[in-house]
């Protein structure tokens, strides 16, 4: 059994979320026919190229492109902006220390096929649980929701510019945290991602589907949150 740690962070949004959230240049005339064609050439491998770079630093699916900025009530955002700054050594959060052991055996395991060093494995899985505790959030579901956002890459970066594990928007940081924190790190990364989407999860009540599919911007839609699940059912359940 879990064991959920920081009660005064998830007391704080209950409270909160008791009552409703108030939550291209004209291009220049060429004077011969050869020269237009060989800039347009030039333009067209310049392009290929530039999609090519970018290919190359997105996620295969990258769903958290479409996350939406929002304006935040001041209270929400204060106690959102407490939980990224509220920094504690990530450690396992079990009742029972041995399930933690069997836990983390289990999950780098699967992880295996991700991340090949066992070490780098264990280190992203205890903060992935720590932060996903810490939150109130189902851990096996975030493992899923970073497999289907950036298949474990710490340095992902979708083509709108959403970065890391759980592809967070930089807009976030103007709104809970600081202009100066790295998404690409771990532990920030992980504490952005599950900060929104608990607060997600309380504005639709518990509804983990709407609250995936206001994570990635697409309420009113399934198949970000069946992907998310899915991946969840296939390879991430315990217990």
């Amino acid at each position: 059994m879990i064991l959920l740690i920081d009660v005064f962070y998830n007391a704080d949004f209950k409270q909160i979320y008791q009552r409703p959230s108030e939550l291209f240049r004209r291009p220049k005339k060429r004077k011969h026919m050869k020269s237009e064609n060989q800039d347009s050439l030039f333009l067209s491998r310049r392009r290929l190229l530039q999609v090519g770079g970018a290919m190359l630093l997105t996620p295969a699916t990258a769903w958290a492109g479409a996350q939406r900025e929002e304006t935040l009530a001041d209270d929400v955002a204060s106690v959102m902006r407490s939980s990224i700054n509220s920094a504690s050594p990530a450690r396992l959060v079990f009742a029972d220390s041995r399930e933690g052991e069997r836990w983390l055996a289990a999950m780098s395991s699967r992880l295996a096929r991700f991340i090949p060093d066992e070490g780098e494995r264990r280190r992203l899985l205890v903060n992935i649980q720590y932060e996903s505790s810490r939150a109130g959030l189902n851990t096996q579901v975030i493992l899923g929701l970073i497999e289907v956002e950036s298949a474990f890459r710490q340095y992902a970066i979708s083509g709108v510019g959403a970065r890391g594990l759980m592809q967070v928007m930089p807009f976030w940081k103007n709104y809970i945290g600081n202009p100066s924190h790295n998404l690409f790190d771990i532990r920030t990364n992980l504490r952005y991602g599950c900060t929104i989407l608990r607060h997600y999860n309380n504005i639709e009540k518990g509804n983990i589907v709407r609250a995936l599919a206001r994570f990635n911007g697409s309420l009113g839609s399934n198949k970000y949150p069946n992907a998310v699940l899915g991946a969840w059912r296939n390879r991430w359940q315990w217990g």
